[in-house]
């Protein structure tokens, strides 16, 4: 039995593809001896590993448990997850030769799919052991038992869902369904009614794309999400796809190189934008969607409906799809906002202008929010509305469901020059618009293609339609490849507005500097009652809570709206998951020997805060400290660091790196990101990253954050995090008056002394702790009410020094 199982493994890893005739013999003896080995095993061990598990028609049910001996325990149970939930192809199961090249590379590609499955299978359960015997196992027992069940539930769940799907794929003979995480308006965080890759795939990252074909699924996500995609993704029907890991193919090359001739690729116009879907189209134009010739027969299908939501609408009780949301506008005061909607709108106008535009689609909700001066409440922790915006030379319309404005909001908008339209009108409007020879500017990332499609339509009618009613200035469009010809009437190109509403005017600054005096109150009383209630004990203490705790300590201060985002609070190995969210199911328990990493941000009125802190409740160990102290060094070096104007982003990163890389450490996300004013917590156009694709520069007034980190899986993350302003540098020489700029810090809470290994500073780098508590102290201290959370603060940014 040995011997044939290995023989199977040695073929289907071996093989010389170049010898197909060979092989397909050899794969097939093969798997006839495979099946007898079954059969073989079943009449051994009929109890647990039953050879009807590997027929097309296996039930979903689980084997019965066996008593045979431990060693076998694992494998009885990866044999389960395996084929009970979902069966092999055909070609995994057929005793007869395969007849041709095409079934033998199906049955090596399944067997080498099921041997991934099982790699990936046994680390998820050997990370499971070693987490649990080495951090509270026994605080911990409960948990893991309500989410084996738990996961048992979602996995059965997640198959059917995977089933309903693929059934409608069937039913248009779509090959493969593309499913992104955003909603029409490309936003990071979604109502509820447009969580269609959650839904489907039970993974709650704010970044990933699935996609779904008739015999896979999988996932692509970033290095923040790894560590929790492999634990969301439960079922062993999806496959998890590492962006940006070595041999891990796109979205785009596992299209071209595994799509078959004349296979439909579905997507929902709606939730892709015009740069993605004119890729997608010209992918699937290619021969065998592979790019290895022209004139191929594969295509892109814009369905009319959703495919996820046919299934999704179909569910009951609480996993039914959500309806709209239907939160209110409210006016955003002018304190806050610095400068009038009149006034923006006057600005973009003049960009127009330039541009030789006579209307701008304006999709991405927060710069709707920022032109016109309104707020609401669409998005969990994003002070958004669903909404469009159309500007034009001389009137402003803004489509959205008119239940949410109420008269303020309608009398503000009214004197700003903007007309109420209902949100489903903006394709017609735009239609009729691009009909009567309208120039009409798309930022091809931010404006979905359906919109596009709605522009062109009106361009077609009136090529179509021709009479003396059609203006003679339009020029017949060609708009095959975008750009800026000022002859086309559709121009694609990046909106004047993202520039704009991240670099910030004082008013807006200056209600940053204060939201973020606020949270410094707060989470000093935070850390102060977790060190409190860890030190005495407390056994209901745990992440889920804490989360809870932050939350209503931010609550208590003045203006607070919400979070701004989900509180990451991370102890022991689920600090180590990026962006961890803690349910109370999921929870573990925080001692007195816990590190604990607490990333967390509130939406004020006057400005938003993203901050991160990461202490040690016992006594760190000098890896530990080594860790930390690194990462504090990056953070420095960020943070002091003078830079021409004109530097983009990716430029800095190494400043917070480099002192990880001399370890040989480093973290997988980036070190920085735009945040807005009192708007969402994650904007661009700017950022501080690796990623050499963005060379927007860092400008004056806008603000970043600065959060270097390190995740050791399996057992602790470590993050520091504060928000910055970038501001004009006062240097003693101006090389060719290019000019200089520096950064100001906004962000004033303790960072945990304990953690860091004085040996390993400079002193410099102790000065600047030194410096940084200091007006800690003077900033925060006055604020603080309870004498208890004063005198923690004065020991917290007490001065530290080698002697």
């Amino acid at each position: 039995l040995a011997f044939s199982l290995l023989s199977l493994r040695i073929c289907t890893s071996r093989t010389s593809m170049s010898r197909p005739k060979n092989a397909e013999r050899t794969l097939a003896r093969l798997l006839l001896s495979r099946q007898q080995t079954f059969q073989k095993l079943e009449r051994l061990q009929p109890r647990w590993y039953s050879a009807s598990s590997f027929s097309s028609s296996s039930s979903s049910s689980s084997p019965e448990k066996s008593s045979a001996s431990s060693n076998s325990t694992m494998h009885r149970s990866m044999s389960s997850s395996f084929y009970s939930s979902s069966s092999p192809p055909r070609a995994m199961t057929t005793t007869r030769m395969p007849r041709n090249r095409y079934e033998f590379v199906r049955a090596y590609q399944t067997t080498r799919e099921l041997r991934r499955m099982a790699k990936q299978r046994y680390t998820r359960i050997e990370r499971s052991k070693f987490c649990t015997s080495n951090f509270h196992s026994s605080n911990n027992s409960s948990n893991n038992n309500n989410n084996n069940e738990n996961n048992n539930k979602k996995m059965k769940d997640n198959n059917a869902k995977l089933a309903a799907l693929r059934l409608e794929m069937n039913k248009r003979n779509i090959s493969a369904v593309l499913i992104p995480s955003q909603d029409p308006h490309f936003s990071e965080y979604v109502s509820k009614c447009f969580e269609r890759r959650k839904y489907i795939s039970n993974f709650t990252g704010s970044a990933g794309t699935c996609l779904v074909t008739k015999t896979s699924a999988m996932l692509w996500t970033d290095g923040r999400y790894f560590l929790q995609a492999e634990q969301e993704l439960d079922s062993p029907a999806w496959q998890l796809m590492k962006q940006g890991e070595k041999d891990v193919p796109s979205v785009q090359k596992w299209l071209r190189e595994n799509m078959e001739s004349g296979a439909a690729l579905a997507v929902d116009a709606n939730v892709h934008s015009v740069a993605e879907a004119r890729q997608l189209e010209e992918l699937m134009r290619k021969k065998n969607a592979g790019g290895r010739g022209e004139g191929g027969d594969g295509k892109l299908v814009k369905v009319e409906k959703n495919l996820v939501d046919l299934v999704w609408e179909n569910e009951e009780g609480e996993e039914k799809r959500p309806g709209m949301p239907k939160a209110m506008l409210r006016v955003h005061a002018m304190k806050y906002a610095g400068k009038s909607a009149k006034d923006k709108l006057t600005d973009i106008r003049k960009e127009m202008a330039k541009e030789k535009q006579e209307c701008l689609v304006v999709s991405a909700l927060d710069d709707i929010m920022w032109l016109v001066n309104v707020r609401g409440g669409d998005a969990e922790c994003n002070p958004v509305c669903l909404s469009h915006v159309l500007v034009t030379e001389k009137e402003a319309f803004m489509f959205v469901d008119r239940d949410k404005v109420n008269e303020e909001v309608a009398q503000h908008l009214k004197e700003s020059g903007v007309e109420v339209k209902p949100y489903e009108d903006v394709g017609k409007c735009l239609r009729e618009m691009a009909e009567k020879g309208t120039k009409i500017w798309i930022d091809e990332d931010k404006v979905s293609v359906n919109t596009y499609d709605e522009a062109m339509k009106g361009i077609k009618a009136a090529e179509n339609n021709i009479d003396e009613s059609r203006p003679a200035k339009v020029a017949k469009s060609d708009n095959s490849g975008g750009g800026n010809d000022s002859n086309q009437q559709i121009k694609l190109g990046v909106s004047p507005i993202p520039m704009a509403k991240a670099i910030k005017n004082e008013a807006e600054l200056e209600g940053m500097r204060e939201a973020h005096l606020m949270d410094g109150v707060a989470m000093s009383e935070l850390w102060w009652w977790l060190e409190k209630q860890a030190g005495e004990g407390n056994k209901d203490l745990n992440e889920f809570n804490v989360g809870e705790k932050v939350s209503s300590l931010r609550a208590e201060q003045n203006g607070y709206v919400e979070e701004s985002f989900p509180s990451i609070v991370g102890e022991g190995p689920h600090g180590a998951v990026v962006h961890y969210r803690a349910t109370e199911e999921s929870a573990r328990k925080i001692t007195k020997d816990s590190m604990v990493l607490l990333d967390s941000g509130g939406q004020f009125l006057c400005g938003t805060t993203d901050v991160t802190r990461t202490h040690h409740l016992g006594t760190p160990s000098a890896y530990e400290k080594m860790c930390y102290t690194r990462v504090l060094k990056g953070h420095i070096a960020l943070d002091s660091a003078t830079f021409p104007v004109g530097t983009p982003g990716m430029a800095l990163d190494t400043f917070a790196r480099q002192h990880l890389w001399s370890a040989g450490l480093d973290y997988r996300h980036g070190t920085g990101h735009g945040v807005g004013a009192a708007l969402n917590v994650h904007e661009g156009p700017q950022s501080i990253s690796p990623r050499w694709g963005n060379t927007t520069p860092i400008k004056d007034g806008m603000v970043v954050s600065n959060e270097p980190g390190y995740y050791e899986d399996g057992q602790f993350g470590i993050r520091i995090e504060n928000l910055l302003i970038c501001r004009e540098a006062k240097t003693e020489h101006n090389f060719q008056g290019k000019g200089y700029l520096s950064f100001e810090c906004l962000t004033f809470i303790p960072i945990q002394t304990k953690l860091m290994d004085l040996k390993i500073m400079s002193d410099d780098e102790i000065a600047w702790v030194n410096r940084y508590h200091e007006q800690v102290w003077e900033k925060i201290s006055p604020r603080v009410q309870k004498e208890e959370v004063k005198e923690w603060l004065q020991k917290a940014t007490a001065k530290i020094s080698r002697e």
